[in-house]
């Protein structure tokens, strides 16, 4: 847990805008009252299309970093290879960027809930990763 008052941010990369809005806050709604932790929605590209952007993607980290770690959760495979090029650049994510292999919504609801409670990047990445065990019946 967190002691000085960061929070992890997280950032929801979709290959669509409306997707990756409507998720993060859905996960912010569920993350119950009071403070939440920031999350940025990077979904499509920046003409409005189906795809993901690096741009989109680096603006969102920048956005949400407090310094406690940036949490990325992705949608569909490309966003994956997106997400992993920016990391391998070194440079064009905050530090502490984390790309979280989890459901997208289960996954991003764990992680906001999480981060919102002062976990830090490890207990954001590991709440976020055990949503893949929810059972639906």
């Amino acid at each position: 847990m967190m002691g000085d008052g960061k929070t992890v941010g997280i950032v929801l990369v979709s290959h669509s805008r409306e997707v990756a809005t409507a998720v993060a806050e859905m996960a912010k709604a569920l993350a119950g009252g009071g403070a939440t932790a920031q999350v940025a929605p990077a979904g499509g590209t920046p003409d409005g299309g189906l795809g993901t952007s690096s741009e989109l993607i680096t603006a969102a980290a920048e956005e949400v970093d407090a310094g406690a770690g940036v949490a990325v959760l992705v949608d569909l495979g490309s966003a994956v290879l997106t997400v992993k090029a920016l990391l391998a650049e070194g440079d064009e994510l905050p530090t502490g960027t984390r790309l979280v292999d989890a459901p997208f919504v289960e996954g991003a609801v764990a992680a906001v809930v999480t981060a919102s409670a002062g976990g830090d990047l490890d207990a954001v990445e590991a709440a976020a990763a055990e949503a893949y065990g929810y059972r639906k019946q």
